[in-house]
C-alpha cells in the first residue's frame, strides 16, 4: 500500500470495468478510501470485495447517470454520506460508446450518448466543486479520448462529446480554479484487454503501428497518470488534458 492519497476520499463514475476500475483500485493502493459506482451490483462489489481484500477502502454506490440533475445529485450525496461528509476527488469516467457513422444515428441514441457522456458530469461537478470548494479545496479529473483531436472515420457522436468534456476541462479550471479546486483531464489513447482467444493480439495493435509505444496501452497505464493528477505532486497542474495515448496524438505516425 502507498500513501499518496492517504486520507483523501473519492468518487469514480464508471468504475466496474476497465479503466474506471483501474483508477478506483489505484487510488485505494494509495491510500484513499474510494466510491466504486456504477450499474451492475454485481461486478462493483466484486471491484468493491478486491479492493478490500488488497487491504483498501471502498464502497459501491449503485447509479444509472442518465444525464439528469437528480441522478448526479443523488450519486453526489450517497458518496459523501459513506465517505465520511466530503468528497476530495471526483474523476468523470463513465461513458458509453456506439460505433455508428453519423447516417446511422437516430436521434434517441444521440440524446442518450450526450446524456451520460456530458450532461452527467456537468451536473455530477456542478454539485460537487461548490462542495469542494467550500471545504478548502479538492480535484476534478475528467475522461476524454485520443478520438477527440485525432478523427477517425467512425464515432463522430462520441468523438464530440469527449472534445466537450476537454473543453468543460478548461472552462471548470477557470471557474473553480481560483477557489482551490483543480480540475483537469486525461485523454487515453488506445487502451486495450485481453485479446481475442486464439490471436495472439489484440486487433486494436494495427492502430498503434508507427507510434513510439508501437503498441497499446492497459487500463493501469490510465490508473497511474490519475493517481498523480490527484495526488499533490501535481497541485502546479490546472486546466490540461495530460495525453496517455503512446504518442499517438503527438507524433507522426509512420506505419511500418
Amino acid at each position: 500500500m502507498g500513501a499518496r492519497l492517504r486520507n483523501k476520499t473519492a468518487l469514480v463514475t464508471g468504475a466496474t470495468s476497465n479503466i474506471g476500475q483501474a483508477i478506483a483500485e489505484a487510488f485505494a493502493a494509495e491510500g484513499a478510501h474510494v466510491v466504486v459506482s456504477g450499474r451492475s451490483r454485481e461486478r462493483g462489489a466484486k471491484v468493491v470485495e478486491g479492493i478490500r481484500a488488497a487491504g483498501g477502502r471502498a464502497h459501491f454506490v449503485a447509479v444509472d447517470l442518465d444525464g439528469s440533475p437528480a441522478a448526479s445529485r443523488a450519486l453526489a450525496e450517497r458518496s459523501r454520506e459513506v465517505l465520511g461528509g466530503r468528497i476530495d476527488i471526483l474523476v468523470n469516467n463513465a461513458g458509453i460508446y456506439p460505433g455508428e457513422v453519423t447516417t446511422a444515428t437516430d436521434e434517441e441514441t444521440f440524446d442518450r450518448v450526450y446524456a451520460v457522456n456530458v450532461k452527467a458530469p456537468f451536473f455530477l461537478t456542478a454539485d460537487v466543486a461548490p462542495r469542494m470548494a467550500a471545504e478548502g479545496g479538492g480535484t476534478i479529473i475528467n475522461l476524454g479520448s485520443w478520438v477527440a483531436r485525432l478523427a477517425v472515420p467512425v464515432g463522430a457522436l462520441y468523438s464530440s462529446t469527449k472534445g466537450a468534456v476537454e473543453t468543460l476541462t478548461r472552462a471548470w479550471s477557470a471557474e473553480f480554479g481560483p477557489r482551490g479546486v483543480r480540475v483537469n483531464a486525461i485523454s487515453p489513447g488506445v487502451v486495450g484487454v485481453v485479446a481475442p482467444e486464439g490471436t495472439g493480439s489484440h486487433p486494436a495493435e494495427a492502430m498503434m503501428r508507427g507510434t513510439p509505444a508501437g503498441t497499446i496501452g492497459s487500463a493501469q497505464d490510465i490508473a497511474q497518470a490519475a493517481v498523480w493528477l490527484a495526488a499533490d505532486e501535481a497541485a502546479f497542474v490546472h486546466g490540461t488534458v495530460v495525453d496517455v495515448d503512446g504518442g499517438r496524438t503527438g507524433t507522426a505516425v509512420i506505419a511500418g
